[in-house]
């Protein structure tokens, strides 16, 4: 495992060096590290090795002071030699950071023959750096991914008809082609023959299918559920919605602000400082020991730890609540979001139909109407059917086999069950088969299916018996995590779908989001996000899907909903919830406050540390020996000031006592069984 160099110093940093190498001058200007040092984990780890046997052999074998001093100072060496190449590559540039402070610290202790102090402070770098250390990767991935979402090859139809196989970068706009069931769709473009249900939630985020038949529009990377459709080309290739969705994605990626880190803010006057005391303490004393106990105990290890050791532990506790933080900036950033923009489907909705009412009529039961139903639907691979036959298999409904099963993409299906022959899809489809009277029965379907219900109709022997109504359930912890959020002080929280408005009011009403904004592509939730970041807002956005990515890229903060969301979404966010519980995004923000929190704890009392033991070491209260030990002390205090975090997050995973043995329970009657779902 390769980590990046300790000169990268911006979140984009690896993605401006490949975009702008030929710029050698201007961006050495600005500070970037255009030869990167590759560091192995191993090394360091080797490194540590050595370090800790030291300690070890000076506990086991107090003689063997030479073997455990030779164990720390190859450690040491092992640890120090890229930090001290790398502030030789800053001082050539002329800067003042961390590294040369760390430098000096790691040199002093060498200097002194204290290898085992050396070897702590070097690792502890090492490893600040590795977690802090982002790279341009996911952008690249979400771009990879993205280009598998369109198909390589296309059936393009010449003028006799006949169809020819064709490369996708090949097509024209003009050219008609042919897309069967299943098939992804190359292009955008207009349906000139036939009709289907198309899964375009990639590019709109609706949770239906969407009907499709001549004149309506398709776009590239969507998916032809139903029907065979032959579509006119309007756009091929970048010009796709799909290629500008992945154009936003780099441009929103490159347009990220860097995350400056507080420490490299001070530490440029902290070093010279140091340096001065050193050289003013021997001026006036002309002790060696106390020069070197000042460079000692002025080591900022102190300064180092505050951050890193709070970021492993603030780290570990959202792991360990499925929260996954790959640009640790973010968490730092979280304290200060003060608006969240959130994608509806499969974000504060499951994404998934099921069916929310059963309506029957003429007598007939719930039970009856959806077995009905679902042994009539058993055959098709439409998501109506998909949460028919989940329903009936939740409530022990027993189903039948169809016969003389046939569909009509988009419309509606037709089978005998039980000998009777069963009619099941929208009522213009019952309509066009001689059933009448179904808006008249069922007088507030109309109403329904504006609120976001998708319906279907059920007519048995020529008689109408009923409707069921699905929708996309809104996720049961979504109006909770909502109200925690207004509660920590956020701002503003809104909405931003492709879905209809009907259907994103009521969601907004379940949920008590008060801002909407409906029927959007992907450019339009960018422009939203620059809009609210435009207005003073720290954006966090939330989403899931590819015609997310491009919003949460260009967020302040992105959040995937990882376990049901697309990688794409994931590679284009810093944070991932990958058990799609939204609670912990109230969390989050709770933990990212307490992190700074301890983060500043830990500075203040590095502050005090290095105040005191500098004037004592000045006035030669402590020798170098003392010094070190006083500097591990103040190690150890900040280690385990920013353990506490650790425990954060238990009250979402309360612990549960052992429950006492008891008596089984009597077996229910064999004639129990769950109850069906009734209007």
């Amino acid at each position: 495992m390769q980590v990046q160099s300790l000169l990268s110093r911006k979140e984009a940093h690896a993605l401006h060096e490949e975009e702008h190498h030929h710029h050698d001058e201007s961006c050495a200007s600005c500070g970037h590290d255009h030869e990167h040092t590759q560091i192995r984990l191993s090394q360091t780890l080797v490194g540590l090795i050595f370090v800790l046997n030291s300690y070890l052999v000076n506990w086991l074998f107090p003689a063997a002071e030479a073997v455990a001093s030779a164990s720390a100072m190859i450690g040491a060496i092992i640890l120090g030699v890229p930090i001290v190449m790398t502030s030789i590559r800053d001082l050539r540039r002329g800067i003042l950071s961390i590294n040369e402070l760390v430098t000096i610290a790691v040199l002093a202790a060498f200097g002194s023959g204290n290898y085992q102090t050396a070897g702590v402070v070097a690792f502890f770098m090492l490893m600040g750096e590795l977690i802090e250390t982002r790279t341009a990767a996911g952008a690249r991935a979400s771009i990879e991914k993205l280009i598998t979402l369109t198909p390589t090859k296309a059936r393009r139809l010449r003028p006799d008809g006949s169809e020819e196989e064709i490369p996708v970068n090949d097509l024209q706009v003009g050219d008609v082609i042919r897309i069967r069931p299943g098939d992804n769709i190359p292009a955008d473009g207009e349906v000139l023959k036939g009709e289907g249900s198309v899964n375009q939630a990639t590019i709109t985020g609706e949770s239906l299918p969407a009907d499709k038949g001549p004149g309506d529009q398709v776009f590239a990377g969507t998916q032809n559920l139903t029907g065979v459709l032959e579509v006119k080309v309007t756009r091929a290739g970048g010009q796709t919605t799909l290629g500008r969705v992945r154009e936003l994605i780099l441009a929103a990626e490159k347009t990220k602000l860097p995350f400056l880190r507080i420490v490299d803010q001070y530490m440029v006057y902290y070093t010279p400082l140091v340096l001065l005391i050193g050289a003013l303490v021997w001026a006036f004393t002309k002790d060696l020991d106390r020069t070197i106990a000042v460079l000692v105990v002025s080591c900022p290890c102190a300064f180092i730890l505050a951050s890193p050791s709070a970021m492993v532990a603030a780290l570990s506790a959202a792991a360990r609540l499925g929260i996954l933080i790959k640009n640790v900036a973010d968490l730092e950033l979280a304290a200060r979001i003060n608006g969240f923009i959130f994608d509806k489907t499969g974000t504060l909705t499951t994404g998934q139909l099921a069916v929310s009412r059963l309506a029957p009529m003429g007598g007939l039961k719930p039970a009856e109407l959806l077995r009905l139903a679902a042994s009539a639907e058993r055959f098709s691979n439409h998501p109506t059917a998909k949460a028919l036959l989940q329903l009936a298999t939740e409530a022990g409904v027993p189903l039948a086999e169809p016969e003389n099963f046939s569909e009509a993409a988009g419309r509606g299906i037709k089978a005998r069950v039980d000998g009777a022959e069963v009619i099941i899809g929208r009522a213009s489809w019952l309509k066009a088969n001689g059933i009448q009277g179904v808006v008249e029965q069922a007088p507030d379907v109309n109403v329904k299916e504006t609120e976001g219900f998708s319906l279907i109709h059920i007519a048995r022997n020529g008689r109408y018996v009923g409707w069921i109504g699905l929708r996309d359930q809104t996720r049961r912890e979504a109006r909770e995590a909502l109200a925690a959020l207004h509660e920590l002080g956020v701002k503003r929280l809104a909405m931003v779908t492709g879905d209809r408005k009907p259907v994103a009011e009521r969601v907004a009403r379940e949920i008590g989001c008060q801002e909407v904004l409906a029927e959007c592509l992907p450019q339009d939730k960018v422009d939203f996000v620059h809009r609210m970041r435009n207005r003073g807002y720290r954006v966090a956005v939330v989403g899931d899907g590819v015609n997310d990515a491009p919003a949460l890229a260009a967020g302040d903060m992105g959040i995937a909903m990882g376990a049901a969301g697309s990688e794409v979404a994931i590679h284009s966010a810093t944070i991932a919830l990958m058990n799609n519980d939204l609670r912990r995004l109230p969390f989050l923000v709770r933990l990212s406050r307490s992190t700074r929190s301890v983060i500043n704890q830990n500075f203040l009392f590095g502050v005090f540390f290095i105040i005191s033991g500098l004037t004592l070491a000045a006035y030669g209260f402590i020798d170098p020996i003392l010094a070190a030990i006083l500097h591990n002390t103040g190690s150890l205090v900040v280690v385990f000031n920013s353990a506490r975090l650790v425990r954060q997050g238990e009250e979402l995973e309360p612990f549960e006592a052992p429950q006492p043995e008891t008596p089984p329970k009597p077996t229910p009657s064999a004639g129990a069984r769950p109850a069906a779902a009734t209007a």
